[in-house]
């Protein structure tokens, strides 16, 4: 799924998979929520309104069913972090 960064309060970035008809939302904390169900007229809107975070609140939040995740950055992986550690170093720490 392809993310669109957006300037909004609290929303980081957005994306739709219109075959999936699922929404990512991710916000500035590093979370993110899979929406199911959305439809593309509302993914529409979300990516063209100048009020995202509005728009979320009033129009997703509430109304659709969301399966919270968080967000990996790009080219890292736990295996690649672990395979780099110092050693005695735990990988939970960091």
């Amino acid at each position: 799924m392809e993310m669109k960064k957006i300037h909004s309060v609290k929303l980081r970035a957005i994306g739709y998979d219109s075959r999936e008809r699922i929404l990512r939302v991710e916000f500035e904390d590093g979370s993110a929520i899979d929406y199911s169900g959305v439809g593309g007229d509302v993914w529409r809107t979300l990516s063209t309104t100048g009020s995202a975070w509005s728009y979320y609140r009033d129009n997703i939040e509430e109304e659709y069913t969301g399966r919270r995740g968080r967000v990996q950055p790009k080219g890292t992986s736990q295996a690649l972090q672990d395979l780099f550690k110092a050693p005695g170093e735990d990988s939970s720490s960091g």
